[in-house]
């Protein structure tokens, strides 16, 4: 399931989380809801980049980083455009979300934050805690893009 197109497993878990979703926010409200199925995404997302960084056999860098980002973009999944990319710095722009587009279609436009966007951050805390993601916009939230900029920390941070 590593090498599975990543497009493909978000549809998957989406599927799930949905019902999810809905019995949480029937019985306890959106707050609870969003809540919930973000710390479960997050912890999924953690556990991902862990599993990643293990098969790889050694800490990884933003040149592996950059090596495994096929399976986010397999299947036209995002369209991207690299602005940098050495190894203290990786900068792209998405300039098409398949997965914002899918989480439209099925239904959970408004949570798709949770279901993807969210796990960004927190796919670098199980890959490489030195490499950090800042980004300020999403297609998701109704950008034009998604502004991805990761940065390898100094190791004194």
């Amino acid at each position: 399931m590593l090498n599975m197109p990543i497009l493909q497993r978000r549809r998957i878990e989406a599927m799930i989380l949905k019902h999810v979703y809905e019995v949480i926010k029937e019985r306890s409200g959106e707050e609870e809801a969003r809540t919930v199925i973000g710390k479960a995404v997050s912890n999924a997302a953690i556990e991902h980049g862990k599993s990643m960084a293990e098969a790889l056999g050694h800490e990884p860098t933003l040149k592996d980083f950059l090596d495994i980002m096929p399976l986010w973009t397999k299947d036209d999944a995002l369209e991207i455009e690299i602005l940098e990319a050495d190894e203290k710095k990786l900068n792209f722009n998405v300039k098409r979300c398949r997965y914002a587009e899918m989480y439209r279609e099925m239904g959970l436009g408004d949570i798709g934050d949770l279901l993807s966007c969210n796990r960004d951050g927190d796919f670098c805390i199980g890959y490489n805690p030195n490499i950090e993601l800042t980004r300020t916009q999403t297609i998701m939230k109704g950008a034009s893009h998604c502004d991805f900029r990761y940065r390898m920390k100094e190791k004194a941070e």
